[in-house]
């Protein structure tokens, strides 16, 4: 029976550690400040085994999740009559993506056998998405299931963190400033049905798009009612600037805790593999970028930010910090998504016959 008990002290400490990190991080101009600033302090809080006024730190799955879908609502704000005509082009990257999954997979499966690893740990770590269905059935098939997870959570955190840094290089401008993400319509005053109109479809997202089993339901359930509630003029405004801080608080705090009780061990090695993975899936990234910015009309920074292997809610808060298509690059890690989980099933039922 799973404990739903959880220690409230211990998660007060822990989302203040994470806003410590995030608030010192975005006034030194760290990219994605809030994100990345909670991520490294809880990060290294958890690694370290460190357990301020005696509490390790924590971080509830549900509590994550229930932040996540401000990210869906607050993208479909930002869609607009162009942004479908716009779609109606975005067909060659998304069938793109049927050789950038498979490829980026055998690449990361390359790196990993090289590395010592045998088949089906490698397999499943090399999957550039699909994180719990990743560890799920690569655990069913046999495969080292805390070597796998570490390996899993680094291809996210390795391309969140690297991600701005990159944009930071070449552009010169941190992704997300200390005003927080800038959103279309965050300008518009919400009224209290505004409030509530963002709430139904927040909620009543989720529900509908678990129920339709659409992938990615947590933010694409709410950013399609988001959508079509902005198009019928319902609502104009969108989650305000503190709530985006928030969500990426709570998420950065959320991916840091998932190092505690790794051995120093695990993570050396895991980070020198998933290091190498990241640095050749993420050149494979922009070279599609470079293939696909004419032929779909989008930016290079477009395209790669949507082919590059993160995270569905880090990738989406970070299109909408730099102020590009954050529809395009959330439709296309939608469907990267659902391709690597295809692949992992697969994977699976093949090694168990075997």
């Amino acid at each position: 029976m799973v404990n739903l008990r959880v220690d409230y002290a211990a998660l007060a400490l822990t989302l203040a550690i994470g806003a410590a990190g995030g608030m010192l991080a975005t006034a030194f101009g760290l990219p994605l400040g809030y994100l990345l600033g909670s991520l490294l302090a809880v990060g290294v809080t958890a690694a370290m085994g460190w357990r301020p006024f005696g509490r390790a730190v924590t971080m509830p799955m549900r509590l994550r999740m229930a932040f996540v879908p401000v990210i869906g609502v607050a993208i479909g704000g930002a869609f607009t009559p162009q942004v479908a005509r716009e779609a109606l082009g975005w067909g060659p990257s998304l069938l793109a993506l049927l050789v950038f999954v498979p490829v980026a997979h055998a690449l990361g499966y390359a790196v990993f056998r090289r590395g010592g690893l045998d088949r089906v740990d490698a397999y499943f770590s090399a999957l550039p998405g699909g994180l719990i269905e990743s560890v799920q059935l690569g655990e069913e098939a046999g495969a080292d299931v805390r070597l796998l997870t570490v390996l899993q959570f680094l291809r996210l955190i390795l391309t969140i963190v690297a991600v701005p840094l990159i944009f930071l290089g070449v552009t010169g401008h941190s992704v997300g400033s200390a005003a927080g993400v800038q959103l279309t319509g965050a300008d518009v005053a919400l009224i209290p049905r505004d409030v509530l109109v963002l709430l139904v479809c927040g909620g009543m997202g989720v529900w509908l798009a678990r129920l339709c089993r659409i992938p990615a339901y947590i933010i694409t359930g709410p950013l399609i009612l988001s959508a079509l509630a902005h198009v019928l003029g319902w609502v104009e405004g969108v989650p305000p600037g503190w709530l985006i801080a928030l969500t990426q608080v709570v998420l950065g705090t959320g991916l840091g805790v998932r190092f505690a009780g790794v051995s120093g061990a695990t993570l050396r090695r895991a980070g020198v593999l998933a290091v190498l993975n990241g640095a050749a899936v993420m050149t494979l990234a922009y070279a599609f970028a470079l293939l696909l910015q004419d032929v779909v009309g989008q930016p290079v920074s477009a395209v790669f930010l949507a082919f590059a292997p993160g995270g569905l809610a880090e990738m989406s808060l970070i299109a909408l910090s730099l102020n590009i298509s954050a529809i395009y690059v959330t439709t296309h890690h939608v469907v990267r998504i659902a391709l690597a989980v295809f692949a992992a099933q697969i994977g699976a039922r093949w090694f168990l016959k075997r």
